[in-house]
Parts: C-alpha cells; sequence; structure tokens
C-alpha cells in the first residue's frame, strides 16, 4: 500500500522558512474560510478543513514539525523511509505469517495515510508473537492454541461541534486478505459520544486483525484528536478565545455579540475595561459529564486604528488631555 508524501506547507500557503507565528496566521485564516458552519459547499469544505488540521497538527508542533521535514528530504533524494516496528497510523505490524506482516490503513478519520504512519498513534502487536509453521508446531507440541487477533490504533479527527452534540462515523479500514492476497475494505459505523475528551480511545469491538486456530478478533482502538478551531482553543470542558474591543467599547463599556459554537450572545464589558482582562460565559463550553457544561471565556483584545485622519489627531489628543495624560511627541 504506496504512501503519497503531503506537503503541509503549500496546504498552508507558507514556505518551509516560515515563522511559528506565520503558521499560526495562515491557519487561522484558512479555517475560518473552510470551516463547515460557514462554507457554502459543505462537502468540499468539510475535506479542505480537515486538509488544514492535519498540516497544522504537524507544522505547529516543533517535534513534529522537524520530524517532517526530514521525512520531505528523504522523499526528494528517492528514499522512503519506513516507521518504526509498531508505528501506527495507516501501516500496523502484526502477528507475522508466512504471507508477511499484515497492514491496516483508515479511512473516514479525518487523517491521510501519510498521516498515520508518521505521527500517528502505536499499534498493539497481536498475541502469540510471531510466526509459525502449524503442522511442523503440532508434530513438536501437539495442538497450538488459540490466539487473539491483533488490536489495531488509529486517529480520528474530531471537530468541536461533533464533541458538543456526539455523531456517527463510517470508518472504513483496508487491508490484505492472508488467504486470497486480495485487498479488501471494511466499513464500520462508529458511534462519536457526546463529550468526547482529546487523547481519550473510541473502540470498536472485534474488528481488529482475525484470531488464529478458533481465537478471538481483536479490537480497533480510535485516539481522539480535536480539530483545531479558529477562534476557539479546548481546555477540558472550558473553550478560551479572544474578544476584539474597539477603545471607546473598553473606556465606556458595552454589549456586545460573542459567538458561541451554538450561535452567538450577548455579553456585558464593564467600564474600564484592560487589555488581557477575560469574561466568563457560562456553561457556553464543551461537556464535562452528562448533564455539566464547561465554561466560555474570551481575552479582551483592544484594536487601536492603524490609521488616522488630522480630526481624529486633534480629537484623540484633546481626548488624553482631558484624561490627565500628556501626549508623547513621537521620536
Amino acid at each position: 500500500m504506496a504512501v503519497e508524501f503531503k506537503d503541509y506547507y503549500r496546504v498552508l500557503g507558507v514556505t518551509p522558512k516560515a515563522t511559528d507565528d506565520e503558521i499560526k496566521k495562515a491557519f487561522r485564516a484558512l479555517a475560518r474560510k473552510y470551516h463547515p458552519d460557514v462554507a457554502k459547499d459543505k462537502k468540499m469544505a468539510e475535506e479542505k478543513f480537515k486538509e488544514i488540521n492535519e498540516a497544522n497538527e504537524v507544522l505547529s508542533d516543533p517535534e513534529s514539525r522537524r520530524k517532517y521535514d526530514q521525512l520531505g528530504d528523504d522523499w526528494k533524494t528517492g528514499a522512503r523511509p519506513r516507521p518504526q516496528p509498531g508505528r501506527g497510523g495507516g501501516r500496523y505490524p502484526g502477528q507475522e505469517t508466512r504471507h508477511g506482516e499484515e497492514e491496516f490503513q483508515f479511512e473516514g478519520t479525518g487523517f491521510s495515510d501519510f498521516f498515520e504512519q508518521f505521527f500517528g498513534g502505536r499499534a498493539s502487536r497481536a498475541r502469540g508473537g510471531p510466526s509459525f509453521d502449524p503442522q511442523e508446531f503440532v508434530k513438536r507440541h501437539g495442538e497450538p492454541e488459540a490466539a487473539r487477533g491483533q488490536d489495531i490504533q488509529g486517529d480520528i479527527l474530531i471537530t468541536l461541534d461533533e464533541v458538543l452534540k456526539g455523531a456517527m462515523r463510517d470508518i472504513s479500514v483496508r487491508h490484505p486478505n492472508a488467504r486470497n492476497g486480495r485487498e479488501e475494505t471494511e466499513t464500520y459505523h462508529v458511534r462519536i459520544p457526546k463529550g468526547v475528551q482529546a487523547g481519550q480511545s473510541i473502540r470498536v469491538t472485534g474488528k481488529g486483525g482475525e484470531g488464529s486456530n478458533g481465537g478471538s478478533a481483536g479490537d480497533i482502538y480510535l485516539r481522539v484528536r480535536y480539530a483545531q478551531h479558529p477562534d476557539w482553543q479546548a481546555r477540558g470542558a472550558d473553550l478560551i478565545g479572544h474578544l476584539e474591543l474597539a477603545p471607546w467599547e473598553a473606556v465606556l463599556g458595552a454589549t456586545v455579540p460573542v459567538r458561541t459554537l451554538e450561535g452567538s450572545v450577548s455579553v456585558k464589558v464593564p467600564a474600564g475595561f484592560q487589555q488581557g482582562n477575560k469574561l466568563r460565559v457560562r456553561g457556553k463550553g464543551l461537556p464535562a459529564g452528562a448533564t455539566k457544561r464547561g465554561d466560555l471565556y474570551v481575552e479582551a483584545s483592544i484594536q487601536v486604528p492603524s490609521h488616522i485622519d488630522k480630526e481624529e489627531e486633534h480629537l484623540w489628543k484633546e481626548l488624553a488631555t482631558k484624561s490627565g495624560f500628556n501626549p508623547r511627541t513621537p521620536s
């Protein structure tokens, strides 16, 4: 199962020399454009949003970015690095057989085979150890014991909306059939539970590798990764975001709209609100148990006009004087 190299820099529209801040800005701009909540073409936007998230997942982490850059150099020189034994995602070493090791690849998880192979989770080896010749084993030891099939682990990209409401997802698993040597695909309906946490594994029972000698099949474990939202960062069940205020709104106070995962709510900003201060909106975060919700926090960012005309400059100076500040002369 050949794997195609993914140019994550091209996906985000930046160069390999881009700074961390440039990568962050590029991701946010694209994520806002292609977020399924706002795009007209939902299907196209959903695929693009997943691609953008995958690129950001790798390039925003220093260690993953270093590894990715090395992989890119290897691909350019014609080398095709293989994952370490036991490294997951798309390729899972299982029980050795005379047909070679088993390989599994996922579809519908939100991650490409390239990501799964080099940046995904870790597979569990099947019980039973290396390959053996059944007839030779029977001659020496008698009938072989039943061996459970291998467990398979991959990653699944979950949006914050899916965390909030729960969802059903079709996940396809491709793998070669050891009996006929052909590749086959099986599709399963996987329930994404409401309030699922990042790092938690969703178990699909009995859909892993086949057992041998009457042994039971292994399981599939899908490790949850949150899709990064352009406006919100999840911290447990709480959501953290930013609120842009005009200077007069911060000084005089105002009632402003704040976007949540379920629409907008009106929030009162008290007079004299300072840069960096936070407002709390109770119960507008992610599920935290069967009946509770986390909170939503927005940190104030006071937006200063980048250009003003002569009249505006005069008014700002007059305001500064009346406020007891002496305007400093620009150097």
